[in-house]
């Protein structure tokens, strides 16, 4: 995929506004949960529709730290576990307590009225429907994961980390693969330049 057909990142104040807009919704805490899913622990559109609560849960029902993705919910051998960060548990754990109160609960973490699951291809809709609403042009269910690599590639090194911990956050084979994610920051790039 060339540079010019990337989904675009979403800047902090994007996220925002795409948070403030889904409180809108018919599902305000289940389309909460896709878009964190997305921006927060860089799914992907089929990671999101196959994810299941015993790939967030222990034995004995309680939210984990951290989605455990088999190889069979993802693309190729691309499983892995990805720590769940703060914001994100938080509304796992509300939208888990009210799938508690359904009457016909689901495997899923995402299901619809109509199923007791969802398709990716449902769940790209759903962001090109949030996005078309609030006019984010080139942005598509990719930019949140985008987002999501490009925000750890530039905060890993402030936490003793290095581009091998985003592949492996990512599920990419190959750290070139990753490296294609990542959006450059031309304000990084001056300041450094400064530096020396």
């Amino acid at each position: 995929m060339g540079i010019g057909k990337q989904a675009k990142i979403l800047s902090k104040a994007q996220m925002d506004a795409v948070l403030s807009y889904l409180t809108t919704t018919r599902h305000p805490e289940r389309d909460r949960v896709i878009f964190l899913l997305s921006v927060k622990a860089g799914l992907r559109a089929k990671e999101i529709a196959a994810l299941q609560w015993a790939m967030v849960t222990d034995a004995e029902g309680r939210l984990t730290d951290a989605i455990s993705l088999p190889n069979s919910a993802s693309k190729g051998r691309s499983g892995r576990i990805i720590p769940l960060n703060k914001e994100l548990k938080a509304a796992l754990e509300r939208w888990y307590a009210l799938r508690q109160q359904d009457r016909r609960p689901s495997a899923y973490v995402v299901t619809t009225e109509r199923s007791p699951r969802t398709s990716s291809y449902a769940v790209v809709n759903k962001f090109a429907g949030w996005y078309r609403a609030l006019g984010f042009t080139g942005a598509s269910s990719h930019s949140g994961r985008r987002t999501a690599i490009t925000n750890w590639a530039r905060k890993i090194s402030t936490v003793g980390g290095s581009l091998r911990d985003v592949q492996l956050l990512a599920g990419h084979s190959a750290l070139g693969t990753t490296q294609r994610y990542i959006e450059g920051s031309e304000e990084a790039k001056r300041r450094v330049v400064e530096m020396v």
